[in-house]
């Protein structure tokens, strides 16, 4: 036997029903504290910023990869 009961609240009902803390207040409060944080980071978001540091990153990835590929080979460079 399958029974099927639809229950129509609203998630404040539910929330109550349940027994649930409101959290609402805390929620407000971490959204407005994220926002500030944001706001106070944001030139860090900034692409000419992502791509500074990626390409500092990569360079120095690229040398390192390069010296390890030189001394496999047993420090001959390949001729171009």
């Amino acid at each position: 036997m399958k029974m099927t009961i639809e229950v129509d609240c609203t998630p404040e009902e539910a929330r109550r029903f349940l027994g649930l803390p409101d959290v609402s207040g805390l929620n407000d409060h971490l959204v407005q504290e994220m926002s500030k944080r944001i706001d106070a980071n944001v030139s860090l978001l900034s692409p000419e910023e992502f791509m500074k540091n990626w390409m500092t990153f990569g360079a120095g990835a690229q040398e390192q990869f390069r010296k390890m590929m030189e001394a496999g080979l047993g420090g001959s460079s390949p001729k171009e």
